[in-house]
C-alpha cells in the first residue's frame, strides 16, 4: 500500500506515481490517495490493505509535510501541520495496524525520525515531531513486543531525488550565514559535512528493509543513521552525571556544586556573534 494524497510538481499523484514504479519493477501496490494524519484516513490506509492484500506485515511511517520559519515566527497553522503529518499521522497508523500485527503474532513497524530531531535552525516544527517520534518507537517497542512486534527509526539523509534539496534552496538561503556560523551544530552535532557525496534514497531503503527483515530480529526500540554509504547505530540517551544532597537543592548549593560536580564542563556552543543583521 502506498498513501499519499500529495501531488509532484507535475501534478501527477505522488501515490500513484510510486505503485507505477513498482508494478514496473514487477511488484503488486495499491495507491491510497488519503490524509493519514485523521482517523478516517489511517482506518482506510488499514482496510484496503486487508482488502488487497488480506493482511499486514509491514508498518513504514514515512509521510510528512515541511514548514520552515524562526520559531517566533512560525504560525500555529504550520506547527499544527508539520506536526499532524508526522507524528500524528504515524501515531494513528500505529495504533490501527497494531492490533492486527498482534493477531498474527508478528511485525514491524519503521518510523522515519530525522537528525532534526537533534536540533536544526528554523525547523522548530520539524525537529519537534520527528524526535517525538523516537518517543513513540521507543514505546510501542516497550508495549508491544512481548506480542512479537518490532518498532525502530532511521535517521536517514538522502539529498538527491526526494524534494529536500529544492525546498532548502528555495527556503533557506536566507539564514546560510547562522548555518555557517554554527558550523557543525546547525544540525545535530554533526552537522551536514560528514557526507559531502551525494546521498540516494535508494541507500535509505537497503536499511529500512533490511530492519524488516529477519535477519535484524533482535533489534527493537533503537534508532539508525543511514546515508550515502555510511550506516550507524545512534546511542540511547543515558544520565551522563548527577549530584545527590539530602533534602533538596537549593539555590545557593547549584551555585556551590553544580559546576564543579555537573555543568562545569558544558560549553554553549550555539552562543554565536548574530551573522544576521535583521535578527531573524
Amino acid at each position: 500500500m502506498v498513501a499519499d494524497f500529495g501531488r509532484r510538481p507535475d501534478g501527477t499523484s505522488s501515490a500513484e506515481s510510486v505503485v507505477d514504479e513498482i508494478r514496473a519493477a514487477g511488484g503488486e501496490a495499491t495507491p491510497v490517495l488519503v490524509d493519514i494524519a485523521t482517523a478516517a484516513g489511517a482506518q482506510a490506509v488499514v482496510q484496503c490493505a486487508l482488502d488487497s492484500f488480506g493482511s499486514i506485515d509491514i508498518l513504514i511511517n514515512n509521510a510528512g509535510t515541511r514548514g520552515a520559519a524562526p520559531v517566533d515566527q512560525l504560525t500555529e497553522a504550520q506547527w499544527n501541520s508539520v506536526l499532524d503529518s508526522h507524528l500524528k499521522g504515524s501515531f494513528l497508523l500505529t495504533k490501527y495496524c497494531v492490533p492486527l500485527l498482534r493477531k498474527r503474532g508478528s511485525g514491524v513497524i519503521i518510523n522515519t525520525g530525522s537528525e532534526a530531531g537533534l536540533g536544526m535552525i528554523f525547523n522548530a516544527a520539524y525537529a519537534a515531531a520527528k524526535e517525538g517520534l523516537v518517543g513513540l518507537t521507543r514505546s510501542v517497542a516497550r508495549e508491544q513486543g512481548r506480542f512479537g512486534i518490532r518498532c525502530n527509526l532511521v535517521r536517514p539523509r538522502a539529498n538527491v531525488g526526494t524534494g529536500g534539496g529544492e525546498f532548502s534552496r528555495e527556503v533557506f538561503p536566507k539564514w546560510t550565514a547562522l548555518s555557517q556560523a554554527l558550523g557543525r551544530y546547525a544540525v545535530g552535532e554533526r552537522g551536514k559535512s560528514s557526507i559531502a557525496k551525494p546521498t540516494l534514497p535508494e541507500q535509505v531503503a537497503t536499511l529500512v528493509v533490511w530492519l524488516c527483515s529477519d535477519a535484524a530480529n533482535n533489534i527493537n526500540g533503537r534508532s539508525f543513521f543511514v546515508g550515502g554509504e555510511e550506516v550507524g547505530l545512534w546511542s540511547e540517551p543515558e544520565l551522563v552525571r548527577s549530584m545527590t544532597r539530602p533534602g533538596s537543592w537549593t539555590l545557593d548549593t547549584l551555585d556551590e556544586f553544580a559546576p564543579g560536580g555537573m555543568t562545569g564542563q558544558l560549553v554553549d556552543h550555539f552562543k554565536v556573534e548574530d551573522p544576521l543583521k535583521n535578527g531573524d
